[in-house]
């Protein structure tokens, strides 16, 4: 497609795109820059034989790179988190196909970001329209931009797409200048269970290290995915991502990787790696050898705030789902998706659900909200 100057192409892979043309759309955010997908695209977690086929859309104005949109064809719903079985189900017995749909999307981490990369509105509607162009040409039932940034919704709006309102738990640092007070801000039973868990650990035995960057060593590295593994396959199911991955990815953006060891008598026994980035934590991936009570909350959750507030990090973001958080200290904040329907008639079956869910979820956020840890100002 291309008007005048403007040209919106295709391309099945990163590798012929610059790392610095595309990271300097990608603002800041570690999930989208070219070592992260290119990551998943190389070690073959994301790829057509996994379904997820890259159909990145790029925006150039007179030859240089404007914008950009990570696009796959999806054959499946899986690894994406905003879940749409339902619909697939719906067209399905209405003797249509769902899949393959279209999805702009970092696979397998539902972080927030922006997924319209591009730094005018006029060119993320461009993105936006594109990206529909091509849901068309190709004949797919649909077209989804997942945990996308609120700065997109008012593009994606404008082209036409319906948006979604999710929720998630994150944690907000209130300049707070220890773990202490910030368990001091907390309601007396809620700060009395978190200490009472946190003891609980450390009578176990469990000791802590932080390790980022150049510290995360290969050995570190393999104990970690030999938990990240052990972890997915206790629940059933094969992990989403190889070695190779966080391999890769330790390699081209070691800074990003900060991850929490958790050992007993010397010796390694769970772990949770996460990203970093601005003032930014994210919470991603976790793994144990054993089960020791209050374990999982301790490495991935209160591990994580009190490296925020010994590192000056303004936020920490738990992943998914999750209203066992709030007890911690993450709240809910809602999370966005954005989607396009071919067929005029579930369009518009799926436009009055959105409706009826987007009040349901902003009730549901609510009612969260007043499940606040935190004291509540005096009257």
């Amino acid at each position: 497609m291309s008007s005048h100057n403007i040209e919106i192409q295709v391309v099945d892979s990163l590798a012929d795109i610059p790392a610095a043309q595309w990271d300097a759309l990608a603002q800041g955010n570690p999930f989208v820059q070219h070592a992260f997908l290119s990551a998943l695209h190389d070690s073959g977690g994301a790829c057509a034989a996994t379904g997820w086929q890259p159909y990145y859309l790029l925006l150039r104005e007179a030859g240089r790179l404007t914008g950009a949109l990570p696009l796959y064809l999806k054959s499946h719903s899986r690894g994406e988190y905003v879940f749409d079985y339902a619909w697939a189900e719906a067209f399905e017995r209405h003797g249509l196909r769902y899949y393959p749909k279209l999805v702009s999307a970092v696979p397998f981490s539902p972080v927030t970001g922006p997924r319209l990369l591009a730094a005018t509105h006029a060119a993320r509607v461009l993105l936006a329209r594109g990206a529909i162009a091509l849901a068309m040409q190709l004949g797919v039932s649909s077209l989804h931009v997942l945990f996308t940034h609120e700065a997109d919704l008012p593009a994606l709006t404008e082209a036409g797409y319906m948006l979604r309102e999710g929720v998630q738990f994150h944690w907000s640092n209130v300049a707070y200048t220890s773990f202490e007070a910030f368990l001091a801000q907390m309601s007396q039973d809620r700060r009395k269970k978190i200490r009472q868990d946190r003891r609980r650990v450390q009578d176990a035995g469990v000791t802590f290290r932080w390790l980022r960057g150049a510290q995360i060593d290969a050995a570190a590295l393999s104990f970690f995915y030999e938990c990240y593994d052990n972890t997915y396959r206790e629940h059933g199911n094969p992990p989403y991502l190889s070695l190779a991955f966080f391999t890769q990815l330790h390699a081209a953006m070691p800074e990003a990787l900060m991850l929490v060891l958790a050992e007993r008598a010397g010796e390694p026994l769970a772990c949770a790696l996460n990203l970093v980035a601005g003032e930014t934590l994210y919470g991603r991936y976790w793994g144990t050898r054993a089960f020791v009570s209050g374990l999982h909350f301790e490495t991935c959750y209160l591990q994580g705030i009190e490296y925020c507030i010994a590192h000056g990090l303004a936020a920490f973001e738990g992943g998914a789902q999750g209203a066992h958080k709030i007890a911690r200290g993450l709240l809910p904040v809602p999370t966005w998706s954005a989607h396009w329907i071919a067929e005029p008639r579930f369009a518009e079956a799926i436009a009055t659900f959105l409706d009826r869910e987007t009040a349901v979820m902003e009730q549901h956020i609510g009612e969260l909200e007043a499940h606040t840890p935190f004291k509540r100002p005096q009257r």
